[in-house]
């Protein structure tokens, strides 16, 4: 029974997040270097969908990991704290 709710679970939380990164708006590169400029929040976000954002950025050009036009610091910390959950989920996996 334990295996089949952890199936469960797993299904629930994979159609999550397919439908959040559904979401996701596309802005297109050149249109960064004078567009909106991204800051903390966005660099935050950015760096949890890193890894969908790299598949994607494999089979389409329109699509980029970092935001060209952004903040600076601010933004680079957002991205870095993102992007570093991934290595905590793991790391806490792998303990149990």
């Amino acid at each position: 029974m334990k295996t089949k709710n952890k199936l469960y679970l797993l299904s629930a939380g994979l159609l999550i997040s397919i439908l959040l990164v559904s979401c996701a708006d596309a802005e297109p590169i050149r249109d960064c270097l004078t567009g909106k400029q991204y800051g903390f929040f966005y660099g935050l976000l950015h760096g949890f969908i890193t890894p969908i954002s790299f598949i994607i950025s494999l089979f389409d050009d329109n699509v980029a990991i970092y935001a060209v036009n952004n903040t600076g610091g601010w933004y680079d910390l957002g991205f870095l704290l993102g992007s570093s959950g991934w290595g905590f989920m793991a790391g806490n996996r792998s303990k149990k």
